[in-house]
């Protein structure tokens, strides 16, 4: 059986962004900066299981041996509408991947997630795929969205956040303990609990309306 992994990235860049972002006095154009910038380091650490085939090159000199990403690309899956924001970091280092989406809002009475819109392949058979959500708190609406990917086969799913709770990780650890396909969480850090309204503590407050506005 395929256990969950959780991999918390430990990096004096990462802490630094990430402090800036919970901070309560930053702006939205810098918070959607720092959290593009955030990503694309959270996005080094998660894709070092990329799959990749052997190749072979001339460079001036001489031929090299390499790798190059293998096929089919893998999939940038972000979470409607705070996963819009991880989007660009993302890509930015995995430029070749392909992009689809999930509309999934958590229900504030029963927090549970539920889903509004999907735009994905309906075969991902052997498919590596990345799932952007900034803040796992429950675990609900990055469960179903695995859970999701994984009934249209796809082959291993990576889900990276900015923040992260103990419960929201006890819960996807539940979920997935008996999973055949490989789960792994990446997350800037682990935060100390949630509050009674489902939020993470200390956080950053809502990712959405940090990034986009309160709308």
């Amino acid at each position: 059986m395929a256990a969950m992994k959780t991999l918390v990235v430990d990096h004096p860049l990462v802490a630094h962004k990430l402090t800036t972002l919970r901070d309560v006095r930053t702006d939205s154009p810098t918070f959607r900066r720092l959290a593009d910038e955030l990503v694309t380091l959270l996005a080094y650490e998660a894709t070092r299981d990329v799959r990749v085939t052997e190749a072979t090159v001339s460079t001036p000199v001489a031929p090299a041996h390499g790798v190059r990403l293998a096929r089919p690309a893998p999939l940038v899956v972000p979470i409607l509408r705070a996963g819009l924001g991880m989007l660009d970091g993302m890509t930015r280092l995995l430029p070749t991947a392909e992009v689809g989406f999930l509309g999934m809002i958590r229900d504030e009475g029963t927090l549970k997630a539920q889903t509004y819109a999907t735009r994905l392949p309906e075969d991902l058979s052997g498919r590596q795929c990345y799932v952007l959500d900034p803040m796992l708190a429950t675990g609900g609406t990055l469960a179903a969205a695995i859970e999701l990917l994984f009934q249209r086969g796809a082959e291993d799913v990576t889900a990276i956040c900015l923040l992260a709770a103990p419960e929201g990780l006890a819960y996807m650890e539940t979920v997935f303990t008996d999973s055949r396909q490989p789960v792994r969480v990446v997350t800037a850090a682990l935060d100390e609990r949630l509050n009674e309204f489902g939020y993470i503590v200390p956080g950053l407050g809502d990712a959405g309306d940090r990034l986009y506005g309160v709308v």
